[in-house]
């Protein structure tokens, strides 16, 4: 059985409201939607200036920009939202490579206690052997 990582244990914490929260700022953030929203306005614009029957937001395209006000005010909150969340996870991974360094160290202070015992006692036994061939020689 697979062991939790910490972003299993994050996820597993997300709200629905949180999630969307995140789809949202991702998908806001991304080349893709600033393309799409570049050729909507161009779109709105053009047809605006050059409509032959009736402009439903004429120069300077105030709806336009009440748009885009009603975009910003719900974007701002949710992309704090979501950068919150990642600052939660951010200290959550920070905490377990933490806990796992302490591990690693532990292991390895272990590792260094073994082979100081076997060097230690390599030199007992070389210092053992010349003591010996000392004696057959004097």
């Amino acid at each position: 059985m697979k062991k939790a990582t910490w972003h299993d244990k994050h996820k597993q914490t997300l709200k629905f409201g949180d999630k969307l929260a995140d789809g949202i700022a991702a998908g806001m953030g991304s080349w893709n939607f600033l393309i799409w929203q570049t050729v909507a306005v161009v779109i709105w614009m053009l047809l605006n200036i050059v409509a032959f029957v009736q402009h439903w937001d004429p120069y300077p395209f105030i709806l336009l920009n009440l748009l885009f006000s009603t975009q910003a005010a719900y974007a701002a909150p949710l992309i704090m939202m979501s950068q919150n969340r990642q600052a939660a996870r951010d200290r959550m991974q920070a905490e377990e490579d933490y806990l796992c360094n302490i591990e690693a160290k532990q292991e390895i202070e272990a590792l260094q206690r073994q082979l100081s015992k076997i060097e230690t006692e390599k030199l007992d036994r070389i210092i053992t052997m010349l003591e010996e061939m000392k004696k057959t020689n004097a």
